[in-house]
């Protein structure tokens, strides 16, 4: 990596860890309390989530064509590369992503599931790290986190259509925000963690390719 590269690195991850804790103390509960009290229920909210579930499922039919093409003699060009290092980096970052949930054990903002304590049915609003369990699991957004890191790759890949690839990612987050499926400081660090996991994917495997 350049140096310039490497200062947007550290600035980048500067910005999150200021960031991220202002928004979970000054933004998260106000948000996530208007979500539920506005937008929750409707339907277009919890369609747009869907499109990270849909990432997920495209990614492993993908992986899964590219591993039999491969034995059956394709060698992938850039764009086959990239595609492929997008779909990687997805699960890589799904599986960042469950080890993070378990270590920082945050409530969710809604009661999903085993009635666990959440922000708006019971007031509890809080970190309790390595609780486990799936109503301690709301820290990073997971659905944020799979769709950034693919995009991020396909950034790095086609730079010159970075607007269309973030597009997916603020579609995921709107659906989020308004179904309250996550505070938003989960689905901020979720994006992080993402575009973390997708530029260091895209960084060891397309670096070296011919200039852009």
């Amino acid at each position: 990596m350049s140096a310039p590269g490497r200062r947007t690195a550290r600035l980048a991850a500067l910005s999150g860890i200021v960031l991220v804790p202002l928004i979970i103390l000054l933004l998260d509960r106000p948000v996530s309390s208007w979500a539920a009290a506005t937008t929750r229920g409707i339907a277009i909210f919890v369609d747009l989530t869907r499109i990270s579930e849909g990432l997920l499922a495209v990614s492993a039919v993908v992986l899964a064509a590219a591993g039999l093409a491969w034995l059956l003699g394709w060698r992938p060009g850039r764009a086959g590369r990239a595609v492929v290092v997008a779909c990687l980096a997805a699960f890589v970052s799904w599986a960042a992503k469950e080890e993070l949930k378990y270590a920082f054990g945050r409530t969710w903002p809604e009661t999903w599931t085993n009635h666990n304590p959440s922000w708006i049915n019971d007031g509890v609003f809080g970190f309790f790290p390595f609780h486990g369990g799936n109503g301690w699991a709301s820290f990073p957004s997971g659905h944020t986190t799979t769709i950034s890191a693919a995009m991020m790759v396909l950034a790095y890949a086609w730079p010159r259509l970075r607007l269309l690839w973030v597009l997916p990612v603020l579609l995921v987050a709107i659906g989020l925000i308004g179904a309250d499926y996550h505070f938003l400081g989960d689905i901020v660090a979720g994006a992080y963690l993402g575009a973390a996991c997708g530029a260091a994917m895209a960084g060891l495997a397309l670096a070296n390719e011919p200039d852009r």
